[in-house]
């Protein structure tokens, strides 16, 4: 019986309701591959993995405008007078509660609640935007976080948008320190920090395969743990 066959028939036999979806979260480092990584750990556990999808959903549940998610995305903003001009655009999120909330946190809020909303309605693997905050009361959750040695992350840069190696450069510090301030502005924890996560892979050590490999043993590992303690 292969892995997946195992998770899936263990996940059935939890018993656990409302929370009880496998989800895996990756966090990860421009570069490193963790997109790649999360959507064949999807394909091999038979599920969705949603990234830039999550935007999608986020303004259709939220009625807020894609495109306001899109210039949000893990990027945290300390400009509270460019939230309230931005602000005209969101006139559909009319709730009391958040009437007098920056743009930029009804952003991450719409995002927080479509991602719990996924983790209850289905088992998925979500890439980046916190999700492993956001679900960090759900037992069934694996949180993951990709890096990679600079040069394989530079190499992998410059093939993805035939770039040179400075350019590539350019782009891997700037977007993880995008990403590191989004996840530090936000959650409780620090980004890239192996305490924040359940397993952190070094991509270059065993390649996209080996790390699939390793996340899908993660979630056998909790499901079995999950089983014996319920």
């Amino acid at each position: 019986m292969g892995i997946t066959r195992k998770v899936m028939l263990l996940l059935k036999g939890e018993g656990i309701s409302m929370k009880g979806n496998l989800v895996v979260t990756i966090g990860r480092q421009c570069g490193s591959g963790g997109k790649q990584i999360g959507e064949k750990v999807a394909e091999r556990l038979g599920v969705k993995c949603y990234d830039k999808e999550l935007l999608a959903l986020a303004a259709k549940n939220s009625g807020l405008c894609e495109e306001l998610f899109e210039t949000h995305d893990e990027r945290p903003t300390s400009s509270f007078l460019y939230s309230l001009v931005m602000d005209t655009y969101s006139k559909s999120y009319t709730s009391s509660a958040y009437m007098d909330m920056p743009l930029n946190h009804k952003i991450f809020l719409a995002q927080f609640d479509t991602i719990k909303k996924l983790a209850d309605e289905e088992s998925c693997v979500i890439v980046g935007r916190c999700a492993d905050y956001a679900l960090s009361e759900y037992p069934n959750v694996s949180s993951v976080f990709i890096t990679a040695n600079a040069e394989d992350k530079i190499a992998h840069l410059e093939k993805l948008y035939q770039v040179d190696s400075a350019k590539a450069k350019d782009i891997m510090v700037k977007t993880d320190k995008k990403r590191a301030s989004y996840y530090n502005y936000y959650s409780s924890k620090k980004w890239g920090d192996s305490r924040s996560y359940d397993l952190c892979i070094n991509r270059s050590a065993i390649g996209i395969d080996g790390a699939v490999d390793m996340i899908l043993e993660l979630t056998r590992a909790r499901q079995a743990y999950l089983k014996k303690n319920s």
